[in-house]
């Protein structure tokens, strides 16, 4: 029997989260919309990259992104032959796979760039590649600020063919925030920097989800929403546009039990009950990316209402208290999604928690089976 906690991916909501975010830069922009490069890095946030890649290029998203070399040889042996961006950090013993997969890197130092040149010429050819630029973030990239310096080496590389140039804002999901905006003024400066020296790049990204919805201003020529793709909108924007939730994860109750005034439930008797009371246990827990402060503040839906978690969140089950909802072995728990008339979404429950929602997604543990509708490949 396969386990009762199931997360379900709905590959359609996905397509018109697309649609959705493609109709918002069009109304904005007209023609004149950038592209969109789906994100689907981290296991396309805990969704399932395969099956999500292969929804989003059906929608017509003609390029991927994803964190690492590892990332996107699993996503060219699933099948995926569109271009893949890697954003993160090249490691010298991983530039194989780049090669060998035709990936996309992304080059973010000199160290980098020069090996990427000895590798490319070693095999005889010529491999495209997007500059990262730190405008910033100070994490990755080319110092904005340095780039007479540090990048003619680079441009220079006869085996290297600038395509993209790109940023990683900090602050996008604090509109107004004055660090965006100078991020925002740097890679403009940056750009035209590269360009002096000699870069021919066709494309500039910049705008994750949260700058997407924030600053028409910081699209450029393609912008890589992440989280809204998978239905959320950043903490903070909510409300600019119309996206479903794309995972919901539920289970079913295992047991009903009754406990009696005075007595505690669960590991560290945290919870103790004030009345005559009756528990539901549900296979689910920490293990399957179920946050520990869930315990007395969370909720779920059973029988379309809801029911607040008590005792502690264990590894594999959490107790609720559902002394004023009948309910039996086998109903349906709905620990994200909707059930009836009421939802509880995923930046639910990150608020409870205070955590973010991305976190919460990629959490979702790998013994979660992901079911897809419609069924994937």
């Amino acid at each position: 029997m396969s386990r009762q906690t199931l997360a379900h991916v709905d590959l359609g909501a996905l397509a018109g989260n697309v649609g959705a975010i493609r109709g918002f830069l069009a109304d904005r922009r007209g023609p004149h919309a950038p592209g969109i490069i789906g994100v689907v890095k981290a296991n396309a946030y805990g969704h399932g990259a395969g099956q999500v890649a292969h929804a989003l290029v059906r929608a017509g998203i003609e390029t991927l992104a994803c964190a690492d070399i590892e990332e996107g040889i699993a996503l060219r042996e699933d099948g995926i032959t569109c271009p893949i961006l890697v954003f993160g950090p090249l490691g010298l013993g991983d530039l194989n796979g780049v090669f060998a997969h035709g990936l996309t890197p992304t080059i973010s130092s000199p160290t980098v760039g020069l090996e990427m040149q000895r590798a490319a010429a070693r095999r005889g050819v010529r491999i495209r590649y997007h500059l990262g630029i730190d405008t910033g973030m100070n994490r990755l990239g080319f110092r904005h600020d340095n780039l007479s310096f540090t990048l003619p080496a680079l441009l220079a590389a006869p085996n290297l063919e600038i395509e993209g140039v790109y940023t990683h804002f900090a602050t996008a999901d604090n509109p107004g925030d004055e660090l965006f905006a100078r991020q925002r003024r740097n890679f403009d400066a940056a750009s035209l920097q590269v360009s002096a020296l000699g870069g021919r790049a066709r494309l500039r990204h910049a705008a994750n989800s949260a700058a997407l919805l924030a600053d028409p201003s910081a699209w450029f020529d393609l912008v890589r929403p992440g989280l809204l793709l998978y239905g959320v909108e950043p903490p903070g924007l909510e409300g600019r546009i119309a996206v479903k939730p794309v995972m919901s994860l539920r289970s079913r109750v295992a047991a009903v039990k009754g406990v009696r005034p005075g007595e505690s439930i669960g590991y560290g008797a945290r919870f103790t009950a004030g009345r005559p009371t009756t528990m539901a246990v549900v296979p689910a827990g920490y293990a399957d990316g179920l946050d520990t402060r869930l315990a007395g503040r969370g909720w779920v839906l059973v029988r379309g209402r809801r029911a607040p978690i008590v005792g502690s969140v264990c590894m594999d089950m959490i107790t609720i208290d559902v002394t004023d909802t009948p309910v039996e072995p086998g109903d349906e728990v709905v620990i994200t999604g909707r059930q009836g008339e009421d939802q509880i979404r995923v930046d639910d429950v990150a608020r409870w928690v205070g955590n973010i929602p991305y976190e919460l997604l990629c959490r979702i543990g790998p013994r979660v089976e992901r079911v897809y509708n419609p069924p994937g490949l």
